[in-house]
């Protein structure tokens, strides 16, 4: 009879924890797209989240100055900010950012310079002279710009300037009228440019900076001592909403668009839902891909190419120095349990999705 109590007991508390799950906020620097919001929609209306015990609740802040005192002060759970203002925290002279980065969630440079085709800047260096519009000042990714055209030779505020034109179509019209001679905005950015039918070129980053990371998934030092399984849960069901996204894009867009009505297409069921499943399978190929088409694992940090890219930003004077502790900055802790999941059965499930 003790037994069977005790049994029951243990069994309601099972049930009630499952239906308590942890609540979790992750905190963006820009409003979601659907090429890069579409996995939280598919995580969200597929269960996922809820698989992991999560509830989770997506904020978006006014750039990464915004972003990262919310993490910092565990006013949010995470956030998904660009690396360079953590980096740049060790070197202020006070205590660095409490945060850690646990996923690397652009493992491949999304920045780049985009022109219209007819222009005659081919280059980095032909830059020279010119204005560049950028979404505001304050994005933390300027000092990686800077440093790109350093590396070109340039001089940023000397003989190359930047300058605040929007974001989107405020500063592809800059571009369109010469307001601008070119834009420094992220390669999804540039395929809906092309997608509005400019012709553009694209000019890249310097090598060294081809694979440093860009945005990721960061959390409080304490989350990581106090909380790790929650970092392994949240990242495992993230990299399997990418997975259904990968397999079953038409459903990804869809179930972003049910969620973001706002965002949806007049031209939904045509031209607008080819194009909208053109940038998230852009934008996945770009991440769970490297150059050459071999797969990365999710997640992944590779520790060595950030400390090349921070050299290469102390050089150009973005940074103090290159001496930073890169692996206090950077985990990988958790990688092998973000892609711990039954793939047969989640591609039967994304296969099926609609």
């Amino acid at each position: 009879m003790r037994l069977t109590s005790l049994l029951l007991t243990v069994s309601v508390i099972g049930v009630a924890h499952a239906q308590t799950p942890d609540d979790v906020t992750v905190a963006l620097a820009i409003p979601p797209a659907v090429h890069d919001g579409a996995p939280y929609a598919a995580a969200e209306e597929l269960g996922l989240f809820k698989e992991q015990n999560l509830a989770v609740k997506v904020l978006v802040f006014q750039g990464a100055g915004a972003l990262l005192p919310q993490v910092a002060s565990k006013r949010v759970t995470f956030g998904y900010p660009v690396a360079e203002p953590v980096i740049s925290s060790y070197f202020n002279g006070k205590n660095p950012l409490p945060l850690r980065y646990f996923y690397n969630g652009t493992p491949a440079q999304t920045m780049e310079y985009t022109v219209l085709a007819d222009s005659p800047v081919k280059t980095l260096a032909d830059l020279k002279g010119k204005t560049i519009g950028v979404g505001a000042l304050t994005w933390g990714t300027l000092p990686g710009s800077r440093a790109a055209l350093r590396v070109a030779g340039l001089k940023p505020g000397k003989n190359v300037q930047f300058v605040a034109v929007g974001v989107l179509g405020s500063g592809f019209q800059a571009l369109r009228s010469h307001q601008v001679d070119a834009l420094n905005y992220n390669n999804s950015w540039g395929d809906i440019f092309e997608l509005t039918g400019s012709k553009i070129h694209r000019i890249p980053y310097p090598d060294v900076f081809q694979e440093a990371p860009g945005n990721g998934f960061i959390a409080h030092q304490d989350t990581f001592k106090e909380h790790p399984d929650l970092i392994r849960r949240f990242g495992r069901a993230y990299t399997e909403a990418q997975y259904v996204c990968e397999i079953n894009p038409g459903y990804c867009v869809r179930a972003f668009w049910r969620q973001h009505p706002e965002s949806k297409p007049a031209d939904a069921d045509g031209k607008g839902f080819i194009e909208a499943k053109t940038l998230l399978t852009n934008r996945l190929q770009r991440t769970l891909y490297r150059a050459d088409g071999t797969r990365r694992q999710p997640g992944e940090y590779d520790l060595a190419v950030i400390r090349n890219a921070i050299a290469a930003m102390a050089k150009a004077g973005e940074f103090p120095s290159a001496e930073v502790p890169v692996e206090k900055i950077f985990s990988n802790d958790f990688v092998p349990a973000f892609d711990d999941f039954d793939k047969q059965a989640l591609r039967a499930r994304a296969e099926a999705a609609r």
